[in-house]
């Protein structure tokens, strides 16, 4: 495997892409019950915030050390100033959809951050002239039109502060996910423990450094110590090996099963509007993945390449 133009060649790409594919899968699957959890809790969204970024700064330097152990300084000068980038934009990604939820109705909130694929292919062009196919342009058009309408479901009046600060999580999500992909050599997931330990100083800042109840601190303490990090870890490294257009297409796959398991667990029925909108986005998804899986049998067997 060699490096070219900022872009990894391999002998088979479609390797590359499986594994990408079930690199970001896996991630979108464990996020999933952030939105039951987060649910569970009744800290505010700065208390919310800051024990967020505080136990994901623990855990994602837990991950990092226990993946590189000695040669982790090196990987993170690998990353360079487009790491630092990444970590910001993490850090403002979180940030503007805990303050966005605070001050406009989810609905809102969901709506703008489901146009995170259009901006990411938007950038992934810009940065680096990477063009997606018409067929992954379709289905970003058909999945984002299905978030749409799970999230006019729940709209409603909304603050221009959490609308604004909405729009600027989806930017930052799309773009942290562009730049990631133009430098595929290095590891990006190892700069989110420095995102995490920005989003707990503006959390202080903002007055989330409280302590919660009991309760409220289990349900943190699982959320941020085990699903999140293990989450954000595997589709910060999708973009090594998809588009980023790609990665935060399959990321609408946690509104639809983060819905369903509020509904399981929580009892609330999601309204018709986000049934149709979800099935909208199972069927593209599933459809493209059966179109990919066909076009790799016809050209042969897939093996992964090692690590």
């Amino acid at each position: 495997m060699t490096a070219s133009s900022g872009i990894f060649v391999s002998d088979d790409p479609r390797a590359l892409r499986l594994r990408g594919t079930l690199l970001t899968l896996w991630g979108v699957l464990l996020l999933c019950p952030d939105s039951l959890l987060v649910k569970e809790t009744h800290i505010s969204p700065e208390g919310f915030l800051f024990w967020r970024g505080a136990l994901l700064t623990l855990a994602f330097m837990a991950i990092a050390l226990a993946r590189y152990r000695k040669d982790l300084p090196r990987q993170i000068q690998r990353c360079g100033w487009k790491g630092l980038f990444c970590a910001t934009a993490f850090s403002i990604s979180t940030t503007g959809f805990v303050v966005g939820m605070k001050y406009t109705a989810a609905g809102n909130v969901l709506v703008i951050l489901d146009m995170a694929p259009v901006i990411a292919a938007i950038l992934g062009y810009l940065i680096w002239r990477e063009r997606l196919p018409l067929r992954t342009w379709g289905v970003i058009m058909i999945c984002v039109g299905g978030a749409a309408m799970m999230g006019m479901s729940e709209t409603g009046p909304g603050h221009m502060l959490g609308l604004l600060m909405s729009f600027m999580a989806a930017f930052a999500l799309a773009s942290n996910l562009a730049v990631a992909r133009s430098r595929p050599e290095a590891d990006m997931s190892v700069m989110l423990m420095f995102g995490a330990l920005l989003t707990t100083l503006l959390a202080t800042l903002m007055g989330g450094a409280q302590w919660p109840s009991r309760s409220d601190m289990g349900y943190i303490l699982l959320l941020c110590l085990v699903f999140l990090p293990a989450a954000s870890t595997l589709i910060q490294t999708g973009p090594r090996y998809l588009p980023a257009a790609e990665v935060s297409l399959m990321l609408l796959l946690e509104t639809v099963f983060g819905t369903l398991l509020v509904w399981l667990f929580l009892g609330e029925v999601p309204p018709t509007l986000s049934l149709v909108g979800g099935a909208i986005i199972l069927a593209a998804l599933v459809t493209n993945s059966l179109f990919d899986l066909f076009q790799q049998r016809r050209r042969g067997r897939v093996s992964i390449p090692p690590h």
